[in-house]
């Protein structure tokens, strides 16, 4: 019985070098990890700021001329041209000094016809020695103050129509009307401190935002440097992050102000978007995205890549060629496109891990599997950009 025993253990023993077996052991102690193979490439530098959408043009809709407002032509909130008519104030007043005035002009007409005919027959009797000279020069004189007389008639006769022209107030510039800030019967006067309306140009529209002043110092060393390359100045892409995601439409920047807010430390830049349906408006927060520089030979890798050390630091973890994992201190820089620029750490050709971190901890021989290869030359920006 006994000897039965030792013959079964023995043969449960020789079942341990079963190659089955063998290859599972194997397999747990090399897991397999997905690895990206770093190359350097162009990389283009993008900063989200935070911003505001403000209008290109503000107009103040505001009489010229006094009188009692009799329609208002215009729906609250529309989109209105320059030169639309917007609201009309009784014309009668002015139609009737334009029919005051342009009498007088004709009164003025028929002196100076008088005076002209005067002037010549005077001439005349001066060339025969019949009157004198200070009877000739004397009719010269209100021949050309009969003229001058006339001018000024015909002064206030174009003033009288410029007066029933304001009668109708006009949009100065094409936009979007706000509200109506008077009603029929009410009286405007010039130059009051309340305006009628006020309207804002709309398409293209502006997008203010702010970037620290060291921000921008750090970026003007490097291109110095040639750590970055500078982007053609009319070729940097503006974009939007609204509410809703991305805007679609590509801007251009502007100018960046020349001072510092002594408050905040920031500078102002400002960027042009077209807004033909109306979507943008003044007011809204925005985050823009803005190129500011192209490090022509980056390293980048995926967003999980990097782990956070106990002391607030940053590693990755490389596969070594003899396929054992060693913790990799990294200096990252911005994240952009869902990766980590690395400043410091690594170099073209490490194996990174991107996936399996709970398989292995370092030193571990592990089984590499490699995933799509990095591309970090991508310059167009989404979401995941570094932010100010």
């Amino acid at each position: 019985m006994v000897s039965a025993l030792l013959v079964a253990a023995g043969a449960g023993l020789t079942g341990c070098d079963d190659p089955a077996s063998a290859v599972a052991g194997k397999t747990a102690a090399t897991p397999e990890v997905s690895i990206v193979t770093v190359t350097p490439a162009p990389f283009a530098i993008v900063r989200e700021l935070p911003g505001r959408i403000a209008p290109t043009r503000v107009a103040d809709v505001r009489p010229q001329v006094s009188g009692i407002i009799v329609e208002r032509l215009f729906h609250q909130g529309s989109d209105v041209e320059a030169g639309d008519p917007l609201y009309n104030i009784d014309s009668k007043p002015f139609e009737v000094d334009l029919m005051a005035q342009e009498a007088a002009y004709a009164k003025a007409q028929a002196v100076l016809d008088q005076a002209v005919r005067h002037a010549e027959r005077i001439a005349t009797l001066a060339r025969q020695h019949v009157v004198s000279d200070a009877e000739n020069e004397k009719a010269i004189a209100a021949r050309r103050q009969a003229e001058a007389d006339l001018a000024a008639r015909k002064a206030d006769v174009a003033r009288a129509r410029l007066n029933l022209d304001y009668a109708t107030i006009r949009a100065p510039i094409k936009g979007r009307i706000g509200a109506a800030l008077v009603s029929e019967g009410a009286l405007v006067v010039p130059n009051d401190t309340t305006s009628l309306a006020s309207i804002q140009q709309l398409d293209p529209i502006y997008a203010d935002f702010t970037q620290s002043v060291s921000d921008l110092n750090k970026m003007r060393r490097a291109l110095e440097r040639g750590d970055l390359e500078e982007i053609d100045r009319g070729a940097a892409k503006v974009r939007l992050i609204v509410d809703d995601g991305n805007y679609p439409l590509t801007g251009k920047l502007l100018f960046s102000e020349a001072k510092v807010n002594v408050d905040t430390g920031q500078v102002t830049l400002r960027g042009e978007f077209p807004n033909p349906k109306g979507e943008l408006l003044p007011g809204m927060y925005v985050r823009v995205l803005i190129e500011q520089g192209i490090d022509t030979d980056a390293i980048a890798v995926p967003q999980q890549a990097v782990q956070r050390t106990t002391d607030g630091g940053s590693e990755v973890f490389v596969v070594r060629p003899d396929n054992r994992i060693v913790a990799q201190p990294v200096r990252t820089g911005a994240v952009q496109n869902g990766k980590w620029l690395i400043n410091e750490g690594l170099k073209a050709g490490d194996r990174v891990v991107v996936e399996g971190f709970q398989k292995f901890v370092a030193g571990d021989l592990v089984s590499p599997q490699p995933i799509d290869e990095i591309k970090t030359g991508s310059v167009e920006p989404d979401t995941h950009t570094s932010r100010n």
